[in-house]
């Protein structure tokens, strides 16, 4: 029997574990996939938007300011990558500027610091890549860049430091309501709690659905993307949006804390909760309009393009709290942009919720910071030299695209909650995620990670399930 159960291991799931393992309680985080961050914490925009967008009063408002503000000191806790690069949204007509106005005023009743509405002057002589046709556009220097992957992989393994068990590969099939909470039924078996936390992304609304009579729809909504070369990297220093429509944010074009350029979404709805695969026509629309308010995009320099799905629930707000049908039942639905950026400030909020409801008392041996990967292409010199000296394997550069290590593998497998796919290791370390897209480092990578994992090469996947690399060959016979 479990105090807390949290069905997803994406940011929000992780973000309320890592805040409920600040009390004394036995927490489990249930995941269906082989590893963390694998739905839509994997695949979005890496922005921590400034809050001015979210209807003022709503929670994506609220806590998208709360969690841009979270944001820094949770960086430096937890050893990730954050940036605070600023964002412009850019008028094009004149018709246009009472809605920019309007987002501006919006911004000021959500609480968003330091916003400014600048001339075209200003704007140009801030990024000289934004259209020729700018009129005006909306300054947030509050928001920033982030890597989410990073962010995601670090909230989890604090949460596991401070004693939360993770399941993964596990799949919620069946909830029952019990006298003491609830049953979980899974293909792993059956899992006991007092409270669940449902953060499941795209498939929330399927659980809440099981155990409350007020049904919710979750629509997945797809969003293409191109990621550009380092090369192209410094085109635009903020990261640029259209004025928002119905469907959200527009195209955007930004940096990545890494140096890319990534430029996109789309927004599709589909009805495939799976539906990740890209499409020529969105890809065709990412392309198109993202020129509309930046100039010259090199997208000659595009290595990748990928698509994500967002949480798109009816209500247009995120469902935070206690079903009412469903006692002990919490909700963390709904959870699309701004959920990035809000992410800290939900799982604050939901870690409230369940501490004052279980009356829980705080540890005093919480600890609340983390390392991440030692990296020695961030070193000096001789800080370099002395790592390889007592650890050889910091030496040898496996993956020559983004210079990661051999060593810097070895302790993405050993870590807490460590690696075990190729795509475990691409987010946790970058290797694969260069100009060559893997095609050079993947082999060795394997051999690192079969060595590691003392299993063979053809159990060796991609991003597990059945995704095996090494296939058709009678391996007994090897």
């Amino acid at each position: 029997m479990y105090d807390v159960i949290v069905i997803g291991a994406g940011v929000s799931g992780a973000a309320a574990a890592r805040e409920l393992s600040r009390y004394k309680a036995r927490i489990c985080v249930i995941e269906k996939e082989e590893d963390v961050c694998c739905g839509t914490s994997k695949a979005n925009s890496a922005i921590v938007h400034a809050g001015y967008d979210a209807v003022p009063g709503s929670l994506k408002a609220k806590l998208n300011v709360r969690g841009n503000q979270m944001m820094g000191e949770l960086a430096k806790d937890l050893d990730f990558l954050f940036k605070r690069n600023g964002s412009l949204v850019i008028c094009t007509e004149e018709e246009e500027l009472p809605a920019l106005q309007e987002l501006y005023e919006r911004g000021q009743i959500n609480g968003v610091k330091d916003l400014r509405i600048l001339s075209r002057e200003e704007t140009l002589a801030m990024e000289p890549n934004v259209t020729d046709c700018v009129c005006a556009a909306l300054y947030a220097p509050t928001a920033g860049i982030i890597c989410p992957f990073e962010l995601n992989i670090a909230l989890a393994e604090n949460a596991c430091t401070n004693g939360v068990e993770f399941r993964f590969d596990t799949e919620v099939e069946k909830i029952i309501k019990s006298e003491k909470g609830y049953e979980l039924h899974t293909n792993k078996g059956i899992f006991r709690t007092k409270y669940v936390v449902n953060a499941a992304g795209v498939y929330a609304d399927e659980l809440h659905n099981m155990v409350s009579e007020k049904k919710i729809h979750i629509t997945p909504r797809r969003g293409d993307y191109c990621l550009l070369d380092k090369a192209a990297g410094n085109h635009v220093g903020r990261t640029v949006f259209a004025l928002p429509g119905k469907f959200g944010k527009g195209i955007l074009v930004t940096p990545t804390v890494h140096g890319n350029l990534l430029v996109g979404p789309t927004a599709i709805d589909v009805g495939d909760k799976e539906g990740i695969n890209t499409s020529r026509a969105g890809l065709e629309q990412v392309m198109e309009k993202a020129g509309l308010n930046v100039k010259n995009l090199p997208m000659r320099q595009v290595i990748t393009s990928f698509a994500g799905l967002r949480a798109h629930e009816e209500q247009g707000d995120f469902l935070i709290g206690e079903v009412e049908d469903a006692k002990r039942f919490i909700d963390c639905a709904g959870i699309e942009s701004p959920g990035i950026a809000s992410c800290p400030a939900i799982g604050e909020m939901v870690a409230q919720i369940v501490r004052d409801k279980m009356k829980l008392e705080e540890k005093n041996n919480f600890i609340s910071t983390r390392k991440g990967i030692r990296r020695p292409a961030d070193l000096s010199k001789e800080e370099r030299n002395e790592l390889i000296r007592k650890e050889p394997a910091y030496g040898s550069i496996v993956c020559r695209c983004e210079m990661i290590t051999e060593g810097e593998i070895i302790d993405a497998v050993r870590r807490p909650l460590g690696a075990k796919s190729l795509d475990g290791i691409k987010r946790r370390t970058r290797a694969g995620m260069g100009r060559c897209q893997s095609g050079f480092c993947s082999p060795r990578v394997m051999e690192i990670l079969a060595r590691e994992r003392d299993v063979s090469m053809f159990d060796i996947t991609k991003s597990g399930g059945k995704s095996q690399i090494v296939v058709g060959i009678n391996k007994d016979a090897l």
